[in-house]
């Protein structure tokens, strides 16, 4: 697993951990996030229990695990939210799980002992550190009707979750982010076309996207957008139409005769 510094003030961190090598090829490619500071630290999308061997191995390179004081599930996905089990072994015992209000009891399945704070569907802001404070922004039905993007005004980060993925091979990967927007289009089109559900959700977010001031938008899966990048994303993602496969409807209507 592999650790892109993204941004840092003293000890004031965010740090990217993707590109598992020895990932298998059938487990989807997913990128974790750790904002550190003095006196705590906030794992975003922790990731699945087949990357949780190869992840806390990495953080541990660059933290103490019982510095990690908060989980933060974007969603309710296995692959964000799966290894919360795992991960309450080996943090500490007041290790707090930020989710939305609705996935408590589903991720409870997950991990029935967790601490959870239920995000309500309007966001939050979440104190990590003494000088870290995080935005909890709400990006409801893109995908999941209960999904949240975390900002941080002072590094200009915007962790989108799955706004933005984009499933990349292996052999196209060579950095952390986007080098060329336009050839980049053709790994996230498909999964933007199915995944997201509303476009309305979607004119909404991007609306609130553009009051902030982001130097890095951050999703779950893929490359990273960085300056230029960002603005060019958002514009490419309003036009997009979305919700596809609702044509799948009038074809099995038509196969009931």
């Amino acid at each position: 697993m592999k650790c892109t510094e993204l941004w840092a003030e003293g000890e004031y961190r965010w740090l990217a951990f993707a590109d598992d090598p020895a990932k298998p090829e059938n487990v989807i490619d997913t990128n974790q996030l750790v904002v550190v500071g003095s006196q705590g630290c906030m794992l975003i999308d922790p990731g699945g229990v087949e990357v949780f061997p190869a992840m806390v191995a990495a953080v541990t390179q660059e933290v103490p695990v019982d510095t990690i004081r908060h989980l933060f599930l974007s969603h309710q996905d296995p692959d964000v939210s799966s290894a919360l089990p795992l991960w309450r072994q080996v943090c500490r015992e007041d290790l707090t799980t930020h989710v939305s209000w609705m996935w408590t009891g589903f991720v409870s399945h997950f991990d029935r002992e967790a601490r959870f704070h239920a995000i309500p569907d309007e966001g939050c802001d979440i104190q990590v550190s003494p000088e870290v404070w995080l935005k909890v922004l709400p990006a409801h039905y893109l995908h999941s009707p209960g999904n949240f993007s975390i900002y941080d005004p002072k590094a200009k980060v915007l962790f989108s979750g799955d706004i933005g993925a984009a499933l990349v091979p292996r052999e196209r990967r060579s950095g952390i982010y986007v080098e060329d927007f336009a050839s980049h289009i053709q790994y996230m089109e498909a999964f933007h076309r199915r995944w997201m559900g509303s476009a309305a959700a979607r004119d909404k977010w991007i609306a609130m996207v553009r009051r902030l001031d982001v130097d890095i938008l951050a999703p779950q899966h893929g490359l990273l957008f960085r300056g230029a990048d960002v603005g060019r994303f958002l514009d490419w993602l309003g036009e997009l139409p979305l919700a596809g496969g609702l044509d799948s409807f009038d074809q099995a209507t038509a196969r009931l005769g």
